[in-house]
């Protein structure tokens, strides 16, 4: 069995209007799901590394780590071919997302108790239940 591995992270900002906070989703061309900025890490670097560059990469974001979130999501995308993906909890240091249009069809922001009715997969929405444990929301 062939095993890759991605990192990312769910990331949010502090809604300007709303005591929810927001987070970013984001729709992605091959499988067309809605979920969260995430990719390949590369030779030579670490889970955090990778998920800044990825985040920064499909997004244009700059973000800041929130300590002690570290999720793993473990899936098989294709037979024969085991994936894990490493997730961490991020806030944007700023909210103008410019688009990796090669990779992402679409992005949004959303309330966290919205966002956990749009992303498409289970393991997700269970991520999202993590994240807003982790913060208290």
């Amino acid at each position: 069995m062939k095993r890759e591995k991605s990192c990312g992270a769910i990331v949010f900002r502090d809604a300007k209007d709303k005591q929810l906070p927001e987070l970013l989703l984001v729709k992605h061309r091959c499988g067309g799901h809605w979920s969260f900025p995430k990719g390949h890490v590369e030779v030579g670097e670490n889970e955090i590394q990778t998920a800044v560059r990825e985040v920064k990469e499909e997004t244009g974001l700059d973000i800041t780590f929130l300590e002690g979130f570290r999720e793993r999501v473990e899936y098989a995308p294709k037979p024969g071919v085991m994936k894990e993906v490493v997730y961490f909890l991020a806030r944007a240091k700023h909210d103008r997302v410019v688009m990796q249009e090669k990779e992402i069809a679409q992005t949004m922001w959303v309330d966290i108790e919205q966002a956990e009715r749009v992303v498409t997969f289970d393991n997700h929405k269970n991520l999202i239940r993590k994240a807003k444990a982790h913060m208290h929301w």
